[in-house]
């Protein structure tokens, strides 16, 4: 099975079971790679339908203070590319079976070599990639080379984008679209962006693929309000937070992946269990 069939599959699982797929960012290396491995893996047994593993960059022009931290410990400890796709085949190794899509930016990957990074990424285990800073407009050969490797090459959308190229990224994004629930950074708020649920009724007339919005979203209330509409939760800074300060960061990942896999459950699935 390719990474695209792979995503596709995870979407379909979370449908069956009349719920939204649960997707949770975390960086690799924070606060170093044998924590991040761990916190991963946590994730992965306690509810997490797919995993967005950061790759650490020094100028990361999506993300807020947290992730920007994150990625600064990273680094400081030596996380690099080549180490990002170390950590995919551990998990793999390990027995990690959910899709791992990579996020991160352009420049690291044009560095190692964006055909070689393809082929060792999809070597490595991962399904997919992000990269906020990759237009589709400027994507063909990237996106080639994924094709090849049977990699998702997923794109971003956001409140901001005109309609007509929100069709176009809509039409090229694979596996799944990224959907930014507010104009700005990465960051838990403390509310959800008014018109979100106006902007994913608009995007879903755009496209058949899956639909996961990230960005904000910070409590398990604010994920279940999410979860009536969207078919994908994403889920980073807060997940962050919940574990940065914990003397265990692996069990305080599990706890935080259960409350947050419980809030993603549709309304008609509660109300059915609750009866």
């Amino acid at each position: 099975m390719n990474g695209i069939a792979h995503i596709q599959q995870a979407f379909g699982g979370a449908r069956c079971q009349n719920r939204s797929a649960l997707i949770f960012y975390y960086p690799a290396g924070y606060p170093d790679a044998p924590t991040s491995l761990a916190v991963l893996q946590k994730l992965a047994e306690n509810g997490a339908d797919l995993l967005e593993i950061g790759m650490p960059f020094s100028d990361p022009l999506a993300d807020g203070p947290t992730i920007q931290y994150a990625a600064q410990t990273a680094l400081a400890g030596g996380m690099t590319t080549a180490g990002c796709l170390n950590l995919v085949a551990e998990l793999r190794q390990r027995g990690v079976a959910q899709p791992l899509v990579l996020m991160g930016y352009l420049n690291p990957i044009l560095a190692y070599g964006a055909e070689r990074w393809v082929k060792d990424a999809a070597a490595a285990g991962a399904d997919g990639v992000i990269l906020p800073d990759l237009p589709p407009e400027e994507g063909s050969f990237f996106e080639s080379c994924c094709e090849a490797h049977g990699m998702a090459l997923i794109y971003l959308l956001s409140p901001a984008t005109p309609p007509q190229r929100a069709a176009i990224i809509a039409a090229r994004t694979r596996g799944f679209l990224y959907l930014v629930s507010l104009t700005g950074v990465t960051g838990a708020r403390q509310r959800l962006a008014e018109g979100l649920d106006d902007l994913i009724r608009r995007t879903r007339s755009l496209t058949q693929t899956p639909l996961a919005v990230g960005f904000g979203i910070a409590t398990p209330q604010q994920a279940r309000l999410v979860a009536k509409n969207a078919d994908g939760v994403i889920i980073g800074s807060a997940l962050i937070d919940a574990v940065r300060n914990a003397a265990d960061r692996p069990d305080a990942a599990a706890e935080f992946a259960q409350i947050l896999r419980a809030a993603v459950e549709k309304v008609e699935a509660q109300v059915s269990a609750a009866g």
